[in-house]
């Protein structure tokens, strides 16, 4: 897709981190493996986790785990703070993407229902810091995307208001709704087979294939 005619460059990108800019899927699999088998579950598959597994814990494992959910939380991280860094993998073209932004003059931002303080440690993990102002992650606001809180905090402070100037860029439902929810303007990446109809009720206004199409959008 190509930027409509009259949209004009944005002030502020804000960026979803897992599976946006870092493939963190086979790090996100094993997670929810390990957390089900120690609950005595059949583990989702792989395609299973990545079709359902949109959505901070706080607001995903209640549902899933019921009185269990704090079990089953620390049985995640557990997992998860073992094997995070070391397999953290930057997506082919997210590092010029990052470094593009910032010197189109682009205020540059993560909104992400990762976990704030595990967030940050990965873009530090990287080297990115350079290029990101702020990290939000789950726990950071009040509530976690798909709600709007994420995103007014991480644009306070900044003089820039919620509105087509400040896109989202995300792969997941929860990212098209939090944009939706704050005035953003909503920017899908990725091939999100399994959104067909999150993409009616809260559609894209862009839309990318990778970091490389994200580009030349901006």
């Amino acid at each position: 897709m190509s930027r409509p005619a009259g949209l004009q460059p944005p002030r502020a990108v804000l960026f979803d981190w897992d599976n946006t800019l870092v493939n963190t899927w086979p790090t996100i699999v094993e997670c929810y493996r390990d957390t089900f088998v120690a609950l005595g579950l059949t583990p989702w598959t792989s395609a299973e986790v990545q079709d359902r597994a949109h959505g901070s814990l706080r607001e995903l494992f209640p549902g899933l785990f019921g009185p269990r959910a704090a079990e089953a939380e620390k049985v995640f991280y557990e997992t998860f703070l073992r094997i995070h860094l070391e397999r953290l993998e930057p997506l082919e073209g997210a590092a010029d993407l990052l470094a593009h932004c910032h010197a189109k003059g682009c205020y540059v931002a993560i909104v992400s229902n990762k976990v704030g303080d595990n967030l940050r440690a990965e873009v530090a993990h990287l080297g990115w810091g350079q290029w990101i102002a702020r990290a939000v992650g789950a726990r950071d606001a009040a509530r976690d995307k798909p709600a709007p809180d994420p995103i007014y905090l991480a644009l306070d402070g900044t003089g820039i208001a919620p509105g087509e100037s400040v896109w989202m860029v995300g792969d997941t439902q929860a990212d098209l709704k939090s944009a939706h929810a704050a005035g953003c303007l909503p920017v899908l990446v990725g091939g999100a087979e399994q959104l067909t109809a999150a993409l009616l009720e809260h559609p894209p206004r862009l839309r990318a294939r990778n970091c490389h199409e994200l580009v030349a959008l901006l």
